[in-house]
């Protein structure tokens, strides 16, 4: 397979790009997206080959859940359960952003998706083009990092193709996403909450949320 490369200018909306990658995510794809950390794996979190090919792209263990990348809370909504009430009081607060909280998954959601936990990590990435992305589809994303396991993330669509060149359909290349760090991840599913990464969002910032 030869990766196609589609290069974004700016933050304009670029419609023939996202005509191509909305395509290639019906479909049944694997693509790559920019988003403000690192690159990212898309596809379609309800098509279980495209989640398929993803372990396989990455040479990731079977078990491990993927996160999702969603366009709105309502979208968050549709694919959780039991949503605790400090959800919407961190999402107002952060989102779009890079944390991602870890909620009770809706049975809809394939357990290939959740790794068989019942819960699933959810953000709003703070990047117009991938959002748009998500409207246009209708759909979340499986947002995991585009890279091999083991390997480091990747915050150009250079290294994307270093690491996974003629393994994925398309990136959208938006050139350096200057990714220092991870999104951090904050489970809601307890109580108190769990940090479960500090990434990007420092600790001390989610305190309030991290005691009784």
């Amino acid at each position: 397979m030869l990766t196609q490369r589609i290069k974004i200018y700016g933050n304009a909306a670029d419609e023939p790009a996202l005509q191509v990658a909305s395509a290639a995510i019906l479909d049944g794809s694997v693509i790559s997206v920019p988003t403000e950390t690192f690159y990212a794996l898309a596809a379609d979190p309800f098509n279980l080959q495209a989640v398929e090919q993803i372990f396989l792209i990455k040479g990731r263990q079977d078990w491990k859940p993927l996160l999702l990348l969603v366009d709105s809370v309502d979208q968050v909504e549709e694919i959780t359960q039991d949503i605790p009430h400090r959800f919407y009081e961190i999402a107002e607060r952060f989102w779009p952003g890079p944390l991602t909280l870890i909620l009770p998954a809706a049975n809809t959601l394939p357990r290939k998706v959740t790794g068989g936990t019942g819960t699933v990590g959810v953000r709003i990435p703070d990047l117009p083009l991938t959002r748009l992305l998500m409207q246009a589809i209708d759909l979340p994303l499986i947002g995991t990092s585009a890279n091999l396991s083991g390997h480091p993330p990747c915050s150009t669509a250079e290294q994307v193709l270093q690491q996974l060149g003629g393994k994925i359909e398309l990136v959208l290349d938006q050139g350096n996403t200057n990714g220092a760090a991870p999104s951090t991840i904050l489970d809601l599913t307890r109580e108190p909450a769990r940090l479960v990464r500090e990434g990007v969002i420092p600790a001390e910032q989610l305190s309030l949320y991290l005691s009784p």
